[in-house]
This record gives structure tokens, sequence and C-alpha cells, in this order.
């Protein structure tokens, strides 16, 4: 459904970035305080991030070359000017972690941030 809007001409860029943040980013940071990013994720969730940006800003024509060509990913963020979904998510677990810091030592998320564990486990897939 985005997709249609996205590419809409007759709908000003400055309203698709808005929109953007307002469903896409608040959709995908839902509950980040708590994620674990691997590069993996870290990756997807940039490469999703710039695919949107590219379809909200469209082609841009080069006069150089004399054709239309895509925005490069520095470009992207030039115009953009906006922290990306991966600062978001840092700050909003930075959030989370002085929330837990300000909490009283009883409470659950506290004890299980300062929680250390007497065992280790050993890797790989547990053998029976």
């Amino acid at each position: 459904m985005l997709q249609h809007f996205f590419k809409n001409k007759n709908i000003s860029q400055k309203l698709k970035l808005r929109l953007k943040n307002i469903i896409i980013d608040k959709t995908l940071t839902y509950a980040s305080e708590t994620w674990t990013l691997t590069k993996r994720d870290r990756k997807q969730l940039k490469v999703l991030e710039r695919k949107v940006y590219r379809r909200i800003l469209g082609p841009v024509y080069d006069n150089e070359k004399e054709n239309w060509r895509i925005l490069i990913n520095k470009e992207i963020y030039a115009n953009v000017k906006k922290p990306t979904i991966i600062e978001t998510v840092r700050l909003n677990r930075l959030c989370w972690f002085g929330h837990v810091q300000r909490m009283e030592e009883n409470r659950i998320p506290k004890t299980v941030v300062y929680m250390t564990l007497g065992t280790t486990r050993l890797r790989g897939r547990p053998r029976n």
C-alpha cells in the first residue's frame, strides 16, 4: 500500500518522508530497547531504510552524463539529514538503560541486568 503512495508524483517528498518516519520507523523500532542486533540485522535494516528512501526521493537527473540515475548512499543521507534506524535503536536502548538505572534495586528488570549466572553453557547443540 505504501509503495504506491511513495511512487505517486502528486504527493510531496516532505509528506512522504513524514509518513515514513511515522509509520515505517515506528513499526520497525517497536520494542527495540530489548533487541540484540547482529551485523546481519544491522545490514538488513540499513538496506531496507535506503530502499524506502530511494523510492521516496526517486531518480535524479545527472547533467554531466545527461541521464537519470538513482541516488548513492551518501547522497541519500545528505538529503534526508535524519538519524538512521540503527542510531534510533541505539538511542532507544540507551534510554531504556537509563530508565533501568533509575529503578529501585528490587525491581525485576534491574536485577536481570545485573544478574550473573553461576554456570556457563557449552557451545553448540545440547547433546543427550
